[in-house]
């Protein structure tokens, strides 16, 4: 809980925010790949008051040290992009990771925003906060209307906790804070571990180490036949920021792309691009998740904010940014 009262009663509406080369703006996690994004972004508009903590330099666990931080910074906008993020495996091996830090990381951040009087806040959720049989495309009041996908329920309901502060500091106290919800992302700087990445980087490695191996041919988890939507994270952050300008609501937003493909094609697409010939087979013992997960993003996009980057090239570029993170033996980059 807040230290001191928080004044503010009535919601700083900072619709049409014009960030100036000095805007002091903090951006939690911003060596991540939502994070880094949203940096450059800020970056390439001018922004010159940028600040930034490695986990090493502040650990967003420690309440005590995040209070220190905003008050000794005083930033006056925060993308609050920083979480701990992992794919099936590590959501079904470490929920209590998955739900505790997350939650203690996500609190302490935003209550400290509340309390230093930052001006607006942008809390970035995730599309698993969706019922696992929502209808189809998701849109934003299918929020806790049915149970959660069971294998990552965990960071589910930690990231709804954090939109639901959001929302309860802004009733209570009068904060600008707001909350987008992306659905999957991809980009540089993705996290490309073979047993905790999402779908998109853990299929780049895989294809791109079969080839480089030979192999004839490489397994996927479950069916292939889920049908997933994927974002750029560039796309995100030019989202996260036109938000931050032009949006001040207390209801979540979706951020997506607005077309969807099943896992298998995304498999056949991402070997053509690594340039894998082997053969794809199909572990059905392996969970598929959620069925279908589209959402429906047509509110941000009736406000003016179109995706820039096809997932084809979008995924080719992302090779790209594997080859240069992490050069296999005997790879040129």
């Amino acid at each position: 809980m807040p230290t001191e009262p928080i004044d503010r009663m009535e919601p700083r509406n900072t619709r049409n925010t014009q960030f100036t080369t000095d805007t002091r703006i903090y951006v939690a996690g911003h060596r991540g790949m939502v994070g880094s994004a949203i940096w450059r972004e800020l970056e390439r508009r001018g922004c010159h008051g940028l600040i930034g903590r490695s986990h090493a330099e502040l650990d967003l666990l420690d309440q005590a040290a995040v209070r220190r931080f905003f008050a000794e910074t005083r930033p006056e906008y925060v993308f609050l992009a920083a979480a701990r993020v992992g794919g099936i495996q590590a959501n079904n091996d470490r929920p209590a990771d998955f739900l505790h830090e997350n939650l203690l990381l996500e609190c302490n951040v935003i209550e400290a925003a509340a309390q230093s009087g930052v001006r607006k806040l942008l809390f970035l959720g995730s599309s698993c906060i969706y019922p696992k049989l929502a209808p189809q495309p998701i849109r934003e009041e299918h929020l806790l209307t049915g149970p959660l996908e069971p294998t990552n329920e965990w960071y589910a309901i930690a990231k709804i906790a954090g939109i639901k502060l959001c929302q309860a500091f802004r009733r209570q106290h009068g904060c600008d804070f707001i909350s987008a919800m992306p659905t999957n992302l991809y980009g540089p700087n993705d996290n490309y571990d073979p047993v905790g990445s999402h779908v998109l980087p853990a299929m780049i490695r895989r294809f791109h180490e079969a080839r480089l191996a030979g192999a004839e041919s490489v397994t996927c988890w479950g069916s292939g036949s889920p049908r997933r939507e994927f974002l750029h994270a560039d796309d995100l952050a030019r989202a996260c920021v036109f938000l931050m300008e032009h949006y001040s609501e207390e209801s979540l937003i979706n951020v997506g792309s607005g077309s969807d493909l099943t896992i298998r094609e995304l498999a056949e697409m991402v070997a053509r691009i690594v340039g894998y010939t082997g053969k794809l087979h199909w572990d059905t013992a392996k969970p598929d998740g959620t069925p279908r997960k589209l959402m429906d993003s047509s509110r941000i996009m009736a406000m003016g904010w179109q995706p820039r980057i096809p997932l084809e090239a979008g995924i080719r570029s992302a090779w790209e940014d594997f080859r240069q993170l992490q050069p296999a033996k005997g790879e040129q980059c």
